[in-house]
């Protein structure tokens, strides 16, 4: 067996962000009656929430962002682009959705089978740039902590994905060899490149079967197929 040791993302790769994020945004929704702000119905606020969510992490992988400019701001750039003036909402939206979100229990199709799968054959870990505070809740509430002997975030590293300081301090903890290693996760920039910047080999999960130009060691498009890699 080449690997012994098996890095994952978290969320988009097992646990379903998305969905968790339709559900908590559409909870938000009614409990604080946003209707009555202009806003047509929760599936509206939930797409423009989930592509502007989107944009800003993808900024703090680049380093354009911070953490604190997502929690402070993603709301009021939510309202802007839906032409809301939303001023007379006193709550904390953030605070509010970060509670919901992080107790949601879903994970992405057959997730579960896999680690199922994977949890007596490898040691397994998981690689985050995700609030640490609220990744800790997220496994529990999908009730997948057990699978992971480390979970290593950022704020604990001091560096983010794709820069490889996490990635080697991920392997220094784990005592992992590189070569008996594989990160597996969603994004191309931040989970691939990065791993790929300390020699370790890499499975993207690829739902939307996005050409790269430096391919990773496995492409894939369902968990099934993780399990014929391995």
């Amino acid at each position: 067996m080449k690997y012994r040791h098996l890095f994952f993302d978290l969320d988009h790769t097992l646990w379903d962000f998305d969905r968790n994020s339709a559900e908590s945004i559409a909870e938000l929704y009614e409990a604080y009656r946003l209707g009555d702000t202009g806003i047509a119905s929760a599936a509206d606020f939930s797409k423009h929430f989930i592509a502007i969510n989107r944009q800003l992490w993808a900024d703090y992988d680049r380093n354009l962002v911070t953490h604190g400019y997502i929690r402070t701001n993603r709301f009021a750039l939510v309202f802007q682009s839906l032409g809301v003036d939303a001023s007379a909402i006193q709550a904390d939206l953030n605070a509010e959705y970060l509670h919901l979100l992080a107790r949601k229990p879903h994970l992405l199709e057959s997730a579960r089978e896999v680690l199922n799968y994977l949890k007596d054959r490898y040691t397994m870990h998981i690689i985050t740039n995700g609030f640490a505070e609220i990744q800790a809740v997220k496994m529990n509430s999908a009730d997948i902590s057990h699978y992971f002997t480390h979970v290593v975030t950022n704020g604990v590293v001091d560096a983010k994905k794709p820069n490889p300081a996490i990635f080697q301090y991920a392997l220094n903890i784990s005592q992992a060899d590189v070569a008996e290693s594989l990160m597996i996760g969603d994004s191309y920039e931040a989970d691939i490149m990065g791993a790929k910047g300390v020699g370790m080999d890499t499975v993207f999960y690829n739902t939307a079967g996005v050409v790269v130009d430096d391919p990773p060691t496995y492409d894939i498009r369902h968990w099934n197929e993780l399990i014929a890699i391995l």
